[in-house]
């Protein structure tokens, strides 16, 4: 073999190593941890996520990962918690602890002080009987399997399985609560996830810079008012305050003639225009815009009022493609 091969076969062995980890973690799923969602479930305060070493470094994502999807949760150093860090932690709160051996010794206060104040523990550990699956009212016992390592030291494996599980407790507690794309947007409103999740109402022109007249508003009017918002189209609304038709600049192309100024908004426009919602996400709504070779939508509410104009450009501006 090749030094490059030889490479190669170890990177699949390590990844075939915590595969298979993560299979048996899978498979060995039961109780305990319906339990642990039941659990951070019933706590009324903040979920806080604690552990050591390539633990701790685990324990921030997961605490993390929680946080963004509608499960407010932080990250405490144990050690830091011995020295006034515990004050952090509430009587409403849940706490999860993980720790490989169940032995790490910086976690014996925070345990302690769970015990003392009634404060739901879980515990993440790869020894039943340990410390810490002791004292948990809940403790999460990750299957045995080798550590990816070749001497078996280096936290390979069972870091991946704790990482892993923590991905199932946040999105099990996700689906539980409904949270939605709507509600993650509001985490996320920063970076490329903040841009495919931003809605029509987010980019929209609306209030004074929407362009709407009235059927029998005279063409030369309508040039005006298209002119002014500069939306490249106006709204005719009826009598009743609903969407009818609209104007685009194609509708004017379209109607060229001597007599197109002498015209009413509601002999030109295009009846029963394409529209969309306000809580439509932006991305949508710029993908019925190319498939239809448009460049605005009207945006109107359930009872078919108009409330704004979305632009093809404002869509582009936002860093949608």
């Amino acid at each position: 073999m090749t030094v490059d091969s030889d490479a190669l076969a170890t990177a699949r062995r390590v990844l075939h190593t915590e595969a298979r980890a993560l299979d048996s973690l899978a498979a060995g799923l039961d109780g305990p941890f319906l339990r642990a969602v039941t659990l951070i479930e019933g706590a009324s305060g903040r979920v806080i996520v604690t552990g050591m070493g390539k633990s701790g470094h685990v324990a921030r994502k997961i605490a993390a990962t929680m946080a963004s999807t509608g499960c407010p949760a932080f990250y405490v150093h144990p050690a830091e918690a011995s020295h006034g860090d515990l004050g952090m932690v509430t009587r409403d709160d849940a706490v999860v602890a993980l720790s490989n051996s169940g032995e790490t010794p910086e976690l014996g206060d925070i345990i302690a002080y769970t015990r003392r104040f009634e404060i739901g523990l879980i515990g993440i550990t790869s020894r039943d009987g340990s410390t810490l699956a002791t004292a948990s009212d809940v403790a999460l016992v990750l299957p045995a399997n080798p550590e990816a390592c070749p001497m078996g030291l280096a936290p390979t494996t069972s870091t991946t399985m704790m990482l892993a599980l923590g991905d199932a407790l946040a999105v099990t507690l996700l689906e539980r609560k409904g949270f939605t794309a709507a509600d993650f947007k509001v985490f996320h409103p920063g970076g490329q996830l903040g841009q495919r999740l931003l809605k029509v109402a987010d980019l929209m022109h609306g209030g004074e810079g929407l362009p709407l007249v009235s059927a029998e508003t005279p063409m030369a009017d309508v040039l005006l008012v298209m002119t002014a918002k500069s939306l490249g189209c106006a709204g005719v609304v009826g009598t009743d305050g609903r969407l009818a038709g609209i104007l685009t600049d194609g509708d004017l192309r379209r109607h060229m003639s001597p007599d197109l100024i002498s015209q009413t908004a509601g002999k030109v426009m295009t009846a029963s225009p394409r529209t969309v919602p306000p809580n439509l996400l932006a991305a949508e709504a710029l993908r019925q815009m190319n498939e239809r070779s448009i460049t605005s939508l009207f945006v109107v509410e359930n009872d078919g009022r108009p409330v704004g104009v979305l632009h093809v450009h404002d869509c582009l501006r936002a860093g949608l493609a």
